[in-house]
């Protein structure tokens, strides 16, 4: 009989029948809340914990500690507890309450902090008293293997290879990287299309890093393109996505909506899929959907 696990991956792909403002191209939204923990965080959050599992770098008694704005956390979670594994989650303190609360009740010991930089800062200081292990979701090759094996494969599949432009919020950058990869590697013709916030917005799960905190794993030669997205205009799509396609999703998959939509303007014939990273269930909370 399968666990759980064995349904982590394979989500549905939709086109979007209404907001979409070319009838030569078509847009495909790649479901990622269909994953047991509800994102596209269950892909790294597996690939990590079975992999430091396999190199045997979890030790007896000793907990995990990662970094998160949400998602990953509670993809994490999730997955250690199935692993038996005890875990800390840092995170900043403007996460939506529904996020914490997911996250503890899968019995995850959860600190907040004032942002997500100084999260990653406390977890680094609790790794160097010792007795924890960081995945470190920022740097581990892991996260975007996952997306290699799986987010890549799947979408190349369910397109029968007519996928012309892959869109894809930036934060850690694992999906756009190793989905980056695989779908160059079918043909490297496909544009790879990376979406981050204009200055001054605030949209979680996007992020435009400082230079000291850009992620590791980020390879800036496997996208070909940025599109900035403004707050508003993420939170926009997000609404749009729920009113008019019935997708409900957060505020980052509006923003990968929307820069879909630009892109299809701009193109005579294409075939366009963007990532709906989770769903809007962890947004009720805030004034996303106020």
């Amino acid at each position: 009989m399968p666990t759980l696990l064995d349904f982590v991956g394979n989500t549905p792909l939709v086109e979007l029948t209404r907001m979409n403002p070319n009838p030569k191209v078509k847009i495909y939204g790649k479901l990622e809340g269909h994953n047991p923990g509800g994102s596209v965080k269950d892909r790294a959050a597996y690939s990590m914990i079975k992999g430091a599992v396999e190199r045997g770098e979890i030790q007896p008694g000793m907990k995990l500690i990662e970094a998160t704005s949400g998602n990953t956390g509670i993809a994490l979670a999730m997955i250690a507890r199935l692993y038996g594994i005890e875990i800390e989650l840092s995170m900043p303190k403007n996460s939506t309450r529904e996020r914490v609360l997911t996250m503890e009740a899968f019995a995850a010991t959860v600190t907040l902090t004032e942002t997500i930089e100084s999260a990653r800062d406390y977890a680094d200081e609790k790794v160097a008293e010792g007795g924890y292990l960081m995945l470190n979701q920022f740097a581990n090759p892991d996260n975007y293997m996952a997306h290699y094996r799986t987010t890549g494969p799947e979408i190349w599949r369910d397109t029968e290879g007519q996928i012309t432009h892959f869109v894809s919020s930036m934060g850690t950058t694992g999906t756009i990287m190793g989905t980056s990869m695989y779908l160059k590697e079918q043909n490297p013709h496909i544009q790879i299309v990376g979406c981050q916030p204009t200055d001054g917005s605030s949209i979680p799960g996007i992020r435009k890093w400082p230079i000291e905190y850009l992620p590791k794993i980020f390879d800036p030669s496997r996208v070909d393109r940025v599109m900035e997205v403004s707050q508003a205009e993420a939170t926009q799509r997000a609404r749009e996505l729920a009113r008019t396609e019935g997708i409900f999703s957060g505020m980052s998959s509006g923003g990968a909506a929307h820069s879909a939509i630009q892109l299809a303007q701009e193109l005579e014939e294409g075939v366009i899929v963007f990532i709906v990273c989770d769903r809007g269930d962890r947004y009720l909370s805030s004034e996303l959907f106020g």
